[in-house]
């Protein structure tokens, strides 16, 4: 099925986003519309070390909660920057670690019904302590590490909700299984 675009016009823009509104046409002949939001690429980094696993809790204003997930993030200052720069500068960023072994395990779209954004999903090992550096909208952000029995209790009580964490571990499971506990 091909969906035509007849045009497109930018609604909003800030410095993360940007919203468009697209005029279709349908292969029956119908037309209609597609609000989109586009945003830059994302990595999410799963980080292992010791049957542990290295997650950030912070609050999510369109949740109106805290939660548990993996560090993640995009670049929007330096979109020329590839998935394993901005990987690696996130973990660091959001924990402090830096990852000696960094292993892309897929790159998937994040709710492609309404945005136009694709995150490249990682597994970082061999991991260093160093100084986490949060940006400004991070700055309540909190960082630990859990066994595998207590991520599946976070992940069973609702601790952990964001739904590219859970698509990473499940990832992480079929292609590491051995890192997964």
């Amino acid at each position: 099925m091909t969906i035509k675009t007849l045009s497109s016009r930018e609604v909003y823009r800030n410095r993360w986003m940007r919203v468009r509104e697209d005029a279709i046409l349908r292969p029956d002949g119908s037309q209609g519309i597609y609000g989109v939001v586009e945003k830059p690429e994302a990595a999410m980094i799963i980080p292992v070390q010791d049957g542990r696993v290295y997650m950030v809790q912070q609050y999510r204003y369109t949740a109106g909660a805290r939660y548990w997930e993996f560090p993640q993030g995009t670049w929007e200052t330096r979109p020329e920057a590839s998935a394993e720069e901005i990987a690696r500068g996130e973990l660091r960023e959001e924990t402090g670690l830096a990852a000696g072994r960094l292993m892309l395990l897929a790159r998937i779209h994040i709710a492609y019904g309404f945005l136009a954004q694709g995150m490249h999903v990682f597994v970082a090992t061999e991991l260093t302590q160093h100084r986490a550096q949060p940006e400004q909208e991070e700055g309540d952000l909190v960082c630990a590490s859990f066994s595998w029995d207590e991520f599946h209790q976070m992940a069973s009580d609702g601790r952990i909700a964001d739904a590219q964490t859970l698509a990473g571990y499940a990832l992480l499971r079929e292609k590491h299984p051995e890192l997964a506990g």
